[in-house]
């Protein structure tokens, strides 16, 4: 089996290649990335290790479309990992993510017309509506919308905004259910909230795990924004092994189960608010920082998301493994081992 990983240079395609060539027997793993930010090379070197051979391309361009076409083997499977994540970026640089987040799946989709390849989709949380979730706990205190703990279903509302990397995300996956109408191809899209874990580097881009700790242990200040400055937004993580576990059944069986859209995440017992991360920030490192408050809320930003996995649970036996103590501290120590290399690129 050939699995092209296109984003394979970042936290979770470098992850998920370097598990699945492990995982799948006689599996050969290549990966598309332009390298664009510095900590890839990190993850390149790392792909080498395990004789996985990365593509310097950038996806969105027509050359690299005549490129993954000339790939003499037939690619049976895509897990599109490719994206310009930051959300807040999208506000300020909207063709840079149009291209990473949109215009690379088609290339990708036409990718996969020639080759009948199967294609998981790594979508995102993002593709919700930001009024309505904002509208659950508008006049609700933080202690009651932590006992109630609403999880967001697959069929919550979608309507705009969702922020513009929300709609590149969500128009994607529209693209690739024409192209599998079309053209026969099976799918899976999974819509990932917050992932962390091992081998994650402390960038804002990253996730807001990574960077509180990479924060902390090197006493950088930082700014509890949005919501009167209280750090009181809530997320679910899921951690990198969970993630790439739930890959590699699901390519087990995708010529069974396909063609449907899950939300995946850490669920409720894996939600945590930016004060109580601070807490565990603070236990590990054993450094205080200094943080700011600044009360403008951005019109991008969530109060809460927690993940319902329900749809998820009733079609694979997988389930979310690590919990929120063992991540935060994996996390630490994989920024604490690669320290020294992080400095110069952070």
């Amino acid at each position: 089996m050939l699995i092209l990983i296109p984003g394979g240079c970042g936290f979770i395609g470098s992850s998920l290649a370097i598990y699945l060539k492990q995982k799948i027997k006689n599996s050969v793993v290549i990966t598309v990335d332009n390298l664009s930010r510095n900590t890839s090379y990190l993850n390149q070197k790392k792909l080498k290790n395990y004789n996985i051979k990365n593509f310097k391309l950038n996806l969105a361009s027509n050359n690299c479309l005549k490129k993954l076409k000339n790939i003499k083997k037939k690619i049976n499977l895509i897990i599109d990992c490719c994206a310009e994540p930051s959300v807040e970026l999208s506000k300020k640089n909207s063709k840079l993510v149009f291209d990473s987040n949109l215009r690379s799946t088609l290339n990708l989709l036409e990718i996969a017309k020639i080759n009948n390849s199967k294609i998981i989709y790594l979508s995102t949380s993002r593709v919700y509506s930001i009024n309505k979730i904002n509208n659950l706990f508008k006049n609700i205190s933080f202690k009651t919308r932590l006992k109630k703990k609403i999880k967001i279903n697959e069929k919550f509302s979608k309507e705009s905004p969702v922020s513009f990397y929300g709609f590149t995300k969500l128009s994607s996956e529209n693209l690739i259910k024409e192209y599998s109408y079309l053209y026969n191809i099976k799918y899976l899209i999974n819509r990932f909230g917050v992932v962390s874990g091992y081998g994650q580097f402390g960038k804002q881009d990253q996730g807001f795990i990574s960077m509180w700790l990479w924060r902390h242990i090197n006493r950088i200040p930082i700014t509890y924004q949005g919501y009167g400055g209280y750090g009181n937004q809530i997320r679910d993580i899921l951690d990198i092994n969970d993630l790439c576990s739930l890959i590699e059944e699901q390519i087990s069986k995708i010529s069974k189960i396909n063609n449907h859209t899950f939300n995946v995440g850490g669920g409720s017992t894996n939600a945590i608010s930016l004060k109580e991360l601070t807490k565990y920030c603070e236990n590990i490192t054993k450094n205080k920082i200094k943080f700011k408050k600044k009360i403008k809320t951005s019109n991008y930003d969530l109060r809460y998301y927690i993940t319902d996995n329900k749809k998820i649970y009733s079609n694979y036996k997988w389930r979310v493994v690590k919990k929120l103590n063992t991540i935060i501290n994996e996390t630490f120590q994989s920024l604490i081992k690669n320290k020294k290399a992080l400095k110069k690129l952070l």
